[in-house]
This record gives C-alpha cells, structure tokens and sequence, in this order.
C-alpha cells in the first residue's frame, strides 16, 4: 500500500501532462513538471528497496516518461545549416516598469544586443531607459508603454518597419512588433510576447485565449520570432501546440531549457519555471541562450544569440 501511495500520484501527473489535461488549479502545477520528474524518482527505488515488482515497473514507467520530456532540454540539439549575420536578442519583464534600466542597459551595452523585446513597459521604464542610454544603443524602436503591467516595446540597433501593437483579449496586455532590417538576411518579424498569467484558476481560461491567439510560425513564408513572457513553460499544451506550428525554443535547443527565468526571488518557497522564452523560426540556428538577473523583477533576462538565414 505505501508503494502505490507513492507511485500514484506520480502517475497521474504524468497522464496530465503527456495528454496534455492540465485545467484549473493544474495548470499552474504542470509548470513544476521537472521537479516532478526528478521525484519520480523517489517512489521507484522505494519499490525496489521493498521489492514490490509491480509498483517499481509503473514507478520505472512515470519516471521514464517524465524524465523523457525534461531531459533534452539540458542537452543542445542539432542546429539548421545558415549562412547568414548573427543576431543577439534580450527579453525581458520588467514588473510595471520597476525593473533597474541600469542594469539591463548595461546586458545590452556588454552582450552588443541588437533586438531588445520588454513587457509590463511603462512611461517611467521608457524615460529612464533612456536617461541609461538605451536610445544611443539601440535607437530604432516600436513603443507603447502603459501603466501597470500592460505595456510592450521592442527596441533594436537596426531600422524596423511595420510596427504596431495588439492587445491580448485575456488581461490586455499588450505586444509591441516590428519588422526588423538584418544586412545579409531576409524581413525578421519580432513580437514581443505577454499572454495572460494563470494566477488563479478563473483565469485560466483568458491565459488558453492569448496563448492561442499567438501568431503562428510561418515556415514556408517570412522569419519570424516571438520572445517574452508567455506565462507557460514547455510542459504546457498550448505553448507546445504554438511551437509545433514552426518555432524552435532557443533555450531547449541551446540546451538551456531547465533554467529558470521567474522566481519569484523574494523569499517566497516557490522554485524557479521557465515562462520566459525566446522561439524563433526553425531556419534559424541557435548559437547560446543565458540567463540574467536584473534587480526590481521577478523575472530574469533571456538572451539569445541566433544565427539567421543568408538573404
């Protein structure tokens, strides 16, 4: 009895998050599936240490199965052949503009950033982004801060066209995009992404509209990339069915997959998720992806340096 007590709920996980089940409060849970995956773990070997032959062949079954789908995020995958100029794009939340500009100012002065994506974009953040330096950086820029936590841009080193915004249905958070001129490589389509968060289960449903509500990969068409804060990590369907219609996560091809991204970091026992992502065209190669702290966030910076397609 105390071996099926323990592979039980191992399993069940499982099944939610391979069938891709998660609703309500489950969600939130699916996005702590590689803790689970290392404790599944735990019920095998008490099965073996107590040498119940059925619960250690389903216990091997859960833990194969929920190691199988965190494992290769630690592990670089096999990149496309490009010929084309290097690319390197910063993401970052920037919690209703508190995020220190010094700070990421500083990432985008010391990592040569050409593309910087920002979400929760206030008019303060802008102003004093600014007084860091940012416009002498990266002047080109697509903006719509907003206060609170609305609020999108993306800045870049080079000239952008087509520019807009949208705003998500579920907590109108909104996207700034652009189209962004790369010497040696076709139209670069950059978004920065924000879906609603699933805090709470009555807001589940919002979090379902704007993850589906992403633009699509367009493989056979324009490249495209989407870098932010998705409020999912790779063990969420919605976000693995946005990834199937033709982006690669830069950091589970980097073999950067397993770091986190939000904390939060402010004492609470919760341990980091990976929700901040950057996904780019599958034509694109990804060179590195790292992660960085920036203080007055509860999230880190995604930095991803990508290898385009030649023109």
């Amino acid at each position: 009895m105390l071996c099926w007590l323990a592979v039980v709920p191992g399993a069940a996980w499982a099944l939610v998050r391979l069938a891709g089940l998660e609703r309500g409060p489950l969600v939130q849970a699916v996005a702590f599936t590689p803790y689970a995956a290392g404790w599944s773990l735990v019920p095998l070997v008490l099965a073996l240490a107590l040498r119940r032959r059925r619960p250690a062949v389903v216990a091997a079954v859960v833990a194969l199965s929920l190691l199988g789908t965190v494992i290769p995020r630690a592990v670089p995958a096999g990149q496309p052949a490009t010929g084309g100029p290097v690319l390197r794009l910063l993401t970052a939340n920037l919690l209703k503009g508190d995020a220190d500009a010094r700070t990421l100012v500083d990432l985008v002065r010391r990592h040569r950033v050409d593309v910087l994506a920002v979400q929760e974009f206030t008019p303060e953040a802008r102003a004093e982004l600014d007084r860091q330096g940012l416009a002498e950086l990266l002047p080109h820029r697509q903006l719509n801060p907003e206060v609170g936590t609305t609020g999108s841009g993306l800045y870049a080193r080079l000239p952008l066209s087509d520019g807009g915004f949208r705003r998500n249905t579920g907590f109108h958070f909104t996207q700034a995009y652009a189209t962004v001129a790369v010497p040696g490589a076709p139209p670069l389509r950059v978004e920065s992404a924000h879906p609603a968060a699933p805090y709470a289960p009555s807001v589940v449903d919002e979090w379902f509209t704007d993850l589906r509500a992403q633009p699509r990969a367009t493989p056979d068409g324009p490249l495209s990339i989407l870098a932010g804060d998705f409020n999912a990590t790779l063990d969420h369907a919605p976000l693995r069915a946005l990834l199937a219609t033709g982006y690669v996560d830069a950091a589970d091809a980097a073999g950067a997959g397993l770091t986190g991204t939000w904390g939060p970091y402010d004492g609470d026992l919760i341990p980091p998720v990976t929700i901040d992502h950057v996904l780019v065209d599958r034509r694109i190669a990804v060179r590195s992806v790292s992660v960085h702290p920036v203080p007055g966030s509860d999230h880190r910076a995604v930095l991803a340096e990508l290898r385009l397609p030649a023109a």
